[in-house]
């Protein structure tokens, strides 16, 4: 038996022994149309960054990529969907960090295990701001502060859901304001804008991305970015650190993630397809103009990403007693 016959009998039962999906996983994936869940309704942040980047994968993969926005209970109802799916790389979840990173530790119970999820890549990461009812009278920060501390009923915020980086956010800047604060959670982003613009609740503290043009439009007011340094696609709009207050920081961000189970191969190749689309000028020209900067890492990255969320925003929830409502 020559060396080569060897080696290669040798080689048969450990190839034989992989999975098929990760043998077959680089050639021939996506053989078929693939489903991107996004665990909060259309029109706010997370609906429309998942949609900017799926058209392009449709275009690169030559398959359909179907987004379905399935919301409920802070996103654990679209995600709960994503991890009873088949790990085959076919139904991706496409989630601000409440599912991923932050409702395990606001639950009492979850229908799915989020760090059994597979982390793939960050789509992008877009800074909070603290947003106003145009008609309230506080035109900086400190002076929501002091509306805070005065205010007898409360002031009333808006977020995405309970849990979501909006409600701890919101949180974090009561606990240093002092002061009373009521919380009206929304089913996303986008209809909390919107009871936001009308007036229904007096604050929010969202994305940049979403709460933009209706700042622009002058239907609500951002007084200050929770990042460390100005947006560069709304500069005049000053940090928390120059607003008086720079312990309140805190940034979305937008990630694919995949069922339990998913093979690393199918997870690399899908991420690879996403860092390829992210590197276009023109998407990565289109995620800045709604204030998301593209990200595009790999699933080893990610990981080390969500793990590091999961250690601040636990410290977060504990030290402000926020719980689920």
């Amino acid at each position: 038996m020559t060396r080569l016959t060897r080696r290669s009998l040798l080689a048969a039962p450990a190839i034989a022994a992989l999975p098929a999906p990760a043998v077959r996983a680089q050639d021939d994936y996506p053989s078929r149309g693939v489903r991107v869940v996004v665990p909060f309704p259309p029109g706010g942040a997370a609906d429309i960054i998942a949609r900017t980047v799926t058209e392009r994968l449709r275009a690169a993969w030559g398959q359909p990529v179907v987004v379905e926005n399935i919301s409920g209970a802070g996103g654990n109802v679209g995600a709960a969907a994503v991890a009873r799916a088949e790990p085959d790389g076919y139904t991706l979840l496409s989630s601000p960090p409440g599912p991923l990173t932050i409702n395990q530790y606001l639950f009492q119970r979850l229908a799915f295990d989020p760090e059994a999820m597979v982390p793939v890549t960050v789509l992008a990461k877009v800074p909070n701001v603290v947003a106003v009812a145009a008609g309230l009278a506080a035109r900086n920060l400190a002076e929501l502060a002091e509306l805070t501390r005065r205010s007898a009923e409360g002031i009333t915020y808006g977020s995405q859901g309970a849990g979501s980086t909006s409600h701890l956010t919101a949180a974090l800047f009561q606990s240093l304001a002092g002061g009373r604060m009521v919380h009206v959670p929304y089913r996303g982003e986008a209809p909390a804008l919107v009871a936001l613009a009308s007036g229904e609740v007096q604050t929010m503290f969202g994305n940049l991305a979403a709460a933009l043009p209706l700042h622009r439009d002058g239907r609500i007011r951002i007084l200050a970015d929770t990042d460390r340094q100005r947006s560069s696609v709304a500069p005049d709009i000053p940090t928390t650190a120059e607003a008086g207050m720079p312990a309140l920081q805190s940034a979305a961000w937008f990630a694919f993630a995949a069922p339990p189970r998913t093979p690393a191969a199918i997870a690399s190749r899908i991420q690879q397809s996403v860092a390829a689309v992210l590197r276009d000028p023109a998407v990565a020209e289109r995620l800045r103009g709604l204030g998301a900067d593209p990200v595009g890492g790999t699933p080893e990255e990610t990981a080390a990403f969500f793990q590091a969320e999961r250690a601040l925003w636990s410290r977060v929830i504990r030290e402000a007693g926020v719980r689920a409502e």
